[in-house]
């Protein structure tokens, strides 16, 4: 991997772990296509990566994580059960979605799908969103169909921030309440996903945890510093972004650009870049 590589990488996920259009379909479509070799390192750049936006996000939310620990804690519960959809998806589907879509032959295929189909969501949620004339507070009428959309989203081109924003707007939440606690809930799924990387690296002796930061350390330091401090400065910007287009329910670039990144997944999949 060199330099320019860690740069894109880092780029790529702090943008898009926020903007509707899907970290983990953006990694992997680019981890294909520049063929990206970190020579056994893999476990420790995504670990970095996903610090790296889990920094952002407490950064720019620091108020509300702390307004979460404060009396009636109403907040806090509707967190710890939006996430509990994705945490058990998550561990069931996590291996499966890793060799089968991710790894396969047929990667591309099903990019262009999940991007597409997180297109048509967001087409249809700014719609709706510029049609409605009421909207409710925060409540399990929002909180739920979030965290049945967030579970949706461990699949690579089904956003997460854009399934749990759709999700919460069509359900007549406040743009303002879906737009915190969207951000909000990336923070347990963020290190849901790093506790889960840690122990299956720890359990993993042969080609694990420590054999991938020795090798991530001893090869690659600058560029998994640089995808790092990249992926902070990027996320910062993306969050700032997103909160702008919610409060103006303007999604309709998004769907513009997945439907065009759905159609390029398809025709380099013919071409045999995804082989």
């Amino acid at each position: 991997m060199s330099w320019w590589q860690a740069l894109v990488l880092g780029l790529s996920q702090g943008l898009t772990e926020f903007l509707p259009v899907s970290s983990s379909g953006h990694l992997t479509f680019l981890q294909r296509i520049l063929n990206v070799d970190i020579g056994g390192a893999e476990l420790f750049f995504d670990i970095i990566l996903h610090m790296g936006t889990l920094v952002a996000v407490c950064v720019v939310f620091w108020r509300d994580i702390i307004g979460l620990f404060k009396k009636p804690f109403d907040r806090l519960l509707y967190l710890i059960v939006a996430t509990i959809p994705a945490a058990i998806i998550g561990l069931l589907l996590d291996d499966i979605i890793e060799e089968k879509i991710m790894g396969g032959a047929y990667c591309g295929v099903f990019l262009a799908v999940f991007f597409f189909i997180t297109a048509c969501v967001l087409f249809i949620t700014e719609m709706y969103a510029k049609r409605r004339k009421q909207t409710y507070p925060l409540g399990w009428r929002t909180t739920i169909p979030m965290g049945l959309a967030q579970a949706i989203a461990v699949l690579p081109g089904i956003s997460r921030s854009g399934s749990t924003i759709a999700a919460g707007t069509l359900a007549g939440g406040d743009s303002d309440d879906v737009a915190s606690f969207s951000f909000l809930m990336s923070i347990p799924v963020i290190l849901g996903g790093f506790l889960v990387k840690l122990v299956k690296g720890l359990i993993d002796k042969e080609d694990g945890l420590v054999q991938s930061f020795q090798a991530g350390g001893a090869q690659f330091g600058w560029c998994i510093a640089i995808g790092f401090i990249v992926s902070v400065i990027a996320g910062l910007f993306a969050i700032k972004v997103m909160l702008k287009a919610i409060k103006k329910a303007n999604y309709k670039w998004f769907s513009v650009y997945l439907v065009a990144l759905s159609v390029t997944c398809v025709v380099l999949q013919c071409l045999g870049y995804f082989a």
